[in-house]
C-alpha cells in the first residue's frame, strides 16, 4: 500500500527565522525543504568580530547540512529564489521549482543606503560574511599601504569613519579602535598610530536609539574612552574618495568609510507582486500570512507586523508561531494571534565594556559586558564554535592579540571564468 504523502513545507532562508522554523517542525508531519542562496548559517551579531580579525569566519558561519542533518524530515536546497506561482504553489529558484503546500519566506534583510550612491559605491558594508571579510582584507591591507607611504602621507589611510549610531555601527567602532591601539601597534612599529583617528557618525542626537538614554550615555562616554570620536546629529551626504561631505556643511578626512545605518527587507518580497510597506517589508495578518494566501507566511526581517525590529528574536519568535499555526492547521484547529514578547537589547562597546537593556534592567560597563559574553556564547548555534570562540575572546582579552590577521582573497573557481 502506497504511503500517502505528507505536506511539504518550503522555506526560503535559512536564517534565524528559516532555521528556527525547520527545528520547529520537526515533530510535525510534514516534508520541509530548506532553501537558500548560501549553504552556512550566519551568526549575524558577532560578524563584525570577523571584520575586525577576532573570529574566524567558521566561528560564525555553520553548514545548514551539517545543522539540518539531525532533522529527519527536512532537506537543504542551494537555490536562489526568482519567483513564485501562488496559483499553482510552486517556489521558482534558479535551480528549478519546488512545490509546496505550505511557503515561508524569511529571506531577512539587506543594506539601505536612502538613495546616496556616493555612498553606496565608496563605502564598505557590514551586513553578510562576504562584506565582513572584505572590510576585514581591506583594513589589513590598507595598514600595509601606510608603511610604505612616506610619513606626511600616511594620515587618510589611518583614518576611519563609521556611519550608523546603532549596535552594528557602536560595536564595530569600539572593535576597529581596540584593534589599531592593541594590536596592530606592534605588528607596525614604524607607525605612528596615535595619529589613527576613528570617527563614529550618527544622524540623530544619541548613539543606540532603541536604548534607555542612560545606556547611550554610558555608550558615548565608553567610545570616546577608547579614542573614538563622535560626531551627533549630521548625516553623510557625499563621500569623494578620501573625504566626506557631511549635512552640517563641514567635511571630514576618511580614507576608509564603514557603512552601518540602515537596511530594508530583501527584494524576495517583490516577487511576490504586493503592495510593500515601510523598507520594502510584507504586509503579514496576526498570524504572519499573506492575506487572502492562508498557505504563504512571511517571518523576520522581511515582515511587516507591528513594526518589529529587523533583529533575531522577532524572526525567532515568528517562526516558532508559526510552526505551531501549520500544526493547528493540519489538526484543523486555531490558534491565537501572534505576540512578540520582548527579551531585551544589547550591544557591546568593546573590552571591559557593554549595555543592556532587559525589561526595567539596565546594566552597563562590565557587568553589561559579563552579561553579553554569556548571552551572545549561549546563542552559538554549535558547541565547537561556542568552544573557538571562548578561546579566541580568551586569547585577546589576556594577550591582547588577535588570532586572524590574515589577507586572503579567494581565486575565482573554473565556472566563473
Amino acid at each position: 500500500m502506497t504511503r500517502p504523502a505528507r505536506p511539504r513545507v518550503v522555506i526560503v532562508g535559512a536564517g534565524f527565522g528559516g532555521l528556527t522554523l525547520a527545528r520547529a517542525l520537526r515533530r510535525v508531519p510534514v516534508d520541509v525543504t530548506l532553501v537558500d542562496r548560501n549553504n552556512y548559517h550566519l551568526f549575524t551579531p558577532l560578524i563584525y568580530q570577523v571584520s575586525t580579525s577576532l573570529l574566524d569566519p567558521s566561528q560564525v558561519a555553520q553548514s545548514v547540512r551539517k545543522l539540518v542533518r539531525p532533522l529527519k524530515n527536512c532537506d537543504f536546497c542551494l537555490a536562489d529564489m526568482t519567483g513564485v506561482n501562488l496559483e499553482l504553489r510552486q517556489l521558482e529558484t534558479d535551480r528549478g521549482d519546488l512545490p509546496f503546500d505550505y511557503l515561508v519566506l524569511a529571506t531577512g534583510s539587506v543594506n539601505n543606503y536612502f538613495g546616496n550612491r556616493s555612498l553606496e559605491r565608496r563605502s564598505l558594508a557590514l551586513k553578510d560574511l562576504p562584506e565582513a571579510l572584505a572590510l576585514r582584507n581591506w583594513i589589513l591591507e590598507i595598514f600595509e599601504r601606510a608603511s610604505w607611504a612616506p610619513a606626511e602621507q600616511r594620515q587618510p589611510y589611518l583614518s576611519f569613519a563609521v556611519v550608523g549610531g546603532g549596535p552594528t555601527g557602536v560595536e564595530f567602532a569600539g572593535a576597529l579602535s581596540e584593534l589599531i591601539r592593541l594590536v596592530l601597534r606592534k605588528d607596525f612599529r614604524q607607525l605612528d598610530l596615535g595619529r589613527a583617528r576613528v570617527t563614529l557618525i550618527e544622524g540623530t542626537d544619541r548613539l543606540l536609539s532603541a536604548f534607555h538614554p542612560s545606556l547611550s550615555a554610558a555608550a558615548l562616554h565608553s567610545l570616546e574612552k577608547k579614542s573614538v570620536a563622535i560626531r551627533l546629529g549630521v548625516m553623510v551626504e557625499k563621500v569623494e574618495t578620501g573625504q566626506l561631505h557631511l549635512s552640517d556643511g563641514s567635511t571630514l578626512q576618511a580614507g576608509t568609510v564603514v557603512w552601518t545605518a540602515g537596511v530594508r527587507a530583501a527584494d524576495t518580497g517583490k516577487l511576490l507582486n504586493v503592495p510593500l510597506g515601510r523598507q520594502g517589508r510584507v504586509p503579514v495578518d496576526s498570524h504572519l500570512r499573506l492575506p487572502e494566501r492562508p498557505q504563504v507566511f512571511v517571518i523576520g526581517d522581511l515582515a511587516a507586523h507591528e513594526d518589529l525590529p529587523m533583529l533575531a528574536q522577532p524572526a525567532m519568535q515568528e517562526a516558532r508561531h508559526v510552526a505551531r499555526t501549520i500544526a493547528a492547521d493540519l489538526r484543523g484547529t486555531s490558534l491565537e494571534p501572534f505576540r512578540y514578547r520582548d527579551p531585551g537589547i544589547m550591544a557591546t562597546i568593546g573590552r571591559n565594556s557593554a549595555v543592556a537593556q532587559i525589561g526595567g534592567v539596565r546594566l552597563s560597563g562590565f557587568l553589561g559586558w559579563t552579561v553579553w559574553l554569556v548571552v551572545h556564547l549561549i546563542n552559538i548555534v554549535t558547541f565547537r564554535a561556542r568552544l573557538a570562540t571562548l578561546l579566541n575572546w580568551a586569547w585577546d582579552y589576556f594577550f591582547l592579540d588577535r588570532p586572524v590577521r590574515i589577507l586572503v582573497r579567494a581565486n575565482d573557481s573554473p565556472g566563473d571564468s
